[in-house]
Formats: structure tokens, C-alpha cells, sequence
């Protein structure tokens, strides 16, 4: 993972087009296995330094601190996506998602199966990756047509989960992790594709897209099992 060039899709320093689209998508998924490692450490210390008790007593505040600090990291990871710096941004974003998921995390260990469910959580959201990212890379279709009604979508999850914020109502937070488990899966088909068919040729950029899609299908797929199937003791 030593090359951040953005390759360019017709002809890449020697390279032929097909070659380089590879080394996107495989020092993708480098990259990405990588990511999972501060993501874990940063939900282990959240949930170790009670970070789980501070973001329940004001979530108002702790959301906002969130999409601060998140659109401020991906603001810069998308400016230094050529460099280390962008690998180095994009790992310290991992962490901090990870302290942002211990809030769940924490939660979910309350049940006396909490464990199994994160297990859940992470195998389910692992099978649908693999569904998602082989659909990309084998199927004819193009989906890039997709886009606008997937942003639509995020849209109008993100305004959502903000109401509910203060609403608090159970039926619809319980909408809004299916239809975001519905769309981010979709979205995981959109961004794989976009690297297998060369319209993201940088693969911090593409590692920073397909890490988020499938942050938002565990939490939602974590707090779905967590509704159903936890247990408390």
C-alpha cells in the first residue's frame, strides 16, 4: 500500500487499465481488514473509560460533537488522499468511530447474550459485504443510476434519526435501522463497483466509503438484534 497515485483509468505508467483498477480494489481491502483494528481498540476504550454514560446523558450534544469531528476527518482525508497523511487521517477516524460505537457496544454487553449478538452483529454484517461485494465485481449491470436515490435515502435517514433523537419512539428507530441496513448494503454494491469499474481510483477515498457503509449496517444490524433478541439479566 505504498502507491497513493489515483490511477488513471486508461493507461496507469505501464500498467493496463485492468491491472490497475485490481491494486485499487485489493489495496482496498487491505486497507479496510486494517481499519477494523482502531475501530475495535477505540470501542474497547470507550466502553473502559465509561466514554458509554457521558454520550447517554446528553445525546443531543454527543451527536453533534460526532457529525463535527466526522465531517471534519473526512474533509481532511479527502484533502490528503494522495499521501500517507490520508491513510494516517483515515486510521485516527476508525478510532474515533470506534469510540463513537462503544455507546452501543456498551448497551448491548448489558444483555446476558450481548456477546453472541455483537458476534452476530459482525457475521451478518460480514455475509452481506461478501453478497454485496461479489454482486459488484461479477455482475454486467451498472448501478451507477443508483446514486441519487441512495443520497436521498441518507437524507432522509440522517433527518430521522435526529427527531427520534427527542422523539423517542421505539417503531421508529426500528424503521430506520431496516431501511439503513437496506441502503448502506446497497450502498457497499454502488462503491465496490465504482473501484472494480474504475470511476474511484484513489483507494483511501474508496476504503473511507465502503468502511462507512458497512459501520452503519453493524450498528443498525446490532441494534435490530439487540430489539429482538436481547436478553436482559
Amino acid at each position: 500500500m505504498s502507491d497513493f497515485r489515483s490511477y488513471d483509468v486508461s493507461r496507469a505508467g505501464g500498467v493496463t487499465t485492468v491491472q490497475a483498477r485490481n491494486k485499487v480494489l485489493r489495496n482496498t481491502y487491505l486497507l479496510l481488514a486494517l481499519s477494523m483494528i482502531p475501530t475495535v481498540l477505540g470501542a474497547w476504550i470507550g466502553v473502559a473509560a465509561g466514554l458509554t454514560t457521558l454520550m447517554a446523558a446528553s445525546p443531543g450534544s454527543s451527536f453533534l460533537v460526532f457529525m463535527v469531528v466526522a465531517f471534519g476527518f473526512m474533509f481532511a482525508i479527502q484533502r490528503f488522499r494522495n499521501s500517507a497523511v490520508g491513510v494516517v487521517l483515515l486510521l485516527a477516524f476508525t478510532f474515533f468511530m470506534g469510540l463513537m460505537l462503544s455507546r452501543m457496544i456498551g448497551y448491548t454487553l448489558g444483555f446476558s447474550n450481548g456477546a453472541s449478538l455483537i458476534m452476530m452483529a459482525f457475521g451478518g454484517t460480514a455475509v452481506i459485504f461478501g453478497a454485496m461485494a461479489t454482486i459488484a465485481t461479477v455482475s454486467k449491470r451498472n448501478f451507477a443510476g443508483l446514486s441519487s436515490w441512495l443520497f436521498m435515502g441518507v437524507i432522509i435517514l440522517l433527518l430521522a434519526s435526529v427527531a427520534n433523537i427527542f422523539l423517542h419512539l421505539p417503531a421508529l428507530m426500528l424503521t430506520v435501522s431496516i431501511l439503513a441496513i437496506v441502503i448502506f448494503s446497497v450502498y457497499i454494491l454502488f462503491d465496490v463497483q465504482r473501484v472494480v469499474n474504475g470511476g474511484e481510483t484513489n483507494y483511501v477515498t474508496a476504503t473511507l466509503a465502503i468502511y462507512l457503509d458497512l459501520y452503519n449496517v453493524f450498528v443498525n444490524l446490532l441494534a435490530i438484534l439487540g430489539i429482538f433478541g436481547g436478553n436482559r439479566n
